[in-house]
């Protein structure tokens, strides 16, 4: 199994350069394929960031390509649930501490929108220190 880097995903999602894409293609169409969790992290911000993707856009791209049969996530429930919290509303990153930290007691942040918008998500409290 060959695991990717970020730049193979974005290649695969946007197509943007033909010659890598193909490559990135002809990779994810016959073998298997393991994403890392930053892989994950580091494409949703290259896809909002660079392509200025909305964050519907950019969860669907996701959950489209980490639902492939030959793919393999580490914390496909994880990823899974980091998604539907950015559909949600919560910034990409911010979802991805969160259900990291979800067997902790709290996750401390200085950031009142996360503060606002985590604190129903997880049992894990999202609060100032």
């Amino acid at each position: 199994m060959a695991a990717v880097d970020t730049n193979v995903l974005v290649r695969l999602l946007t197509g943007d350069h033909p010659a890598q894409y193909k490559g990135s293609h002809a990779l994810f169409a016959t073998e298997p394929v393991f994403i890392p969790d930053t892989v994950i992290l580091e494409t949703e911000w290259v896809l909002r960031a660079a392509y200025q993707l909305e964050p519907a856009a950019v969860c669907e791209a996701l959950r489209r390509v980490c639902g492939l049969a030959n793919v393999t996530l580490a914390n496909a429930a994880m990823i899974a649930q980091v998604i539907a919290w950015h559909e949600a509303g919560l910034d990409f990153a911010d979802a991805f501490h969160l259900a990291l930290s979800k067997d902790q007691d709290a996750l401390k942040t200085f950031d009142a929108d996360f503060i606002r918008r985590g604190k129903a998500l997880s049992d894990c409290r999202v609060e100032k220190p």
